[in-house]
């Protein structure tokens, strides 16, 4: 058990600095597409963070897996943020080298967020436990593809454009 509570300590500190790191690139970057993903996976942060401090409070109180505090987090909605920016992919401006610095930190981030929450899920036996560590490895693989998206978008937009919506260089 003890394992698991300093477990629940680093995943709040994860998720904390990962938001605190969102917000402020959703407040820097000028891009359209890295300010909606950046302020997006932030409240989606903020989120975990929350529910893993509910978690990690009740269950030091009564020395087990809680029963009654509330284990869901919503699912991601960043994949939305790629599908709406669509529409204006043409006339947003470039990203700047920090906008892609910035994104390729974040999928390191993302990356080994899903590996500690798929860590954490498999060394349990707790259903409930499993399903809730399972959701959030989930939650931050999406978090990880939307934001390989982001970098494609950042590097090529013509060519992300283009895989969007489909066209084809034939003519037809």
């Amino acid at each position: 058990m003890e394992k698991r509570i300093e477990a629940l300590k680093v995943a709040i500190d994860n998720e904390r600095r990962e938001k605190e790191f969102y917000q402020i690139h959703a407040e820097k970057t000028k891009n359209p597409l890295g300010k909606a993903m950046f302020a997006r996976i932030a409240e989606e942060e903020e989120e975990h963070e929350q529910r893993i401090k509910e978690l990690h409070e009740t269950w030091l109180k009564g020395g087990k897996w809680p029963e009654t505090v509330p284990l869901t987090v919503g699912k991601t909605k960043v994949p939305d943020v790629l599908k709406d920016f669509l529409q204006r992919a043409k006339e947003a401006p470039p990203a700047e080298a920090d906008d892609l610095s910035a994104v390729r930190k974040a999928i390191e981030f993302e990356a080994k967020g899903a590996a500690f929450y798929a860590r954490l899920r498999d060394e349990v036996s707790d259903p409930k436990e499993k399903a809730f560590f399972n959701l959030l490895a989930e939650i931050e693989h999406e978090h990880y593809v939307s934001l390989k998206e982001t970098e494609e978008f950042f590097t090529d937009p013509a060519a992300w454009y283009r895989l969007k919506e489909k066209g084809g260089l034939d003519g037809a």
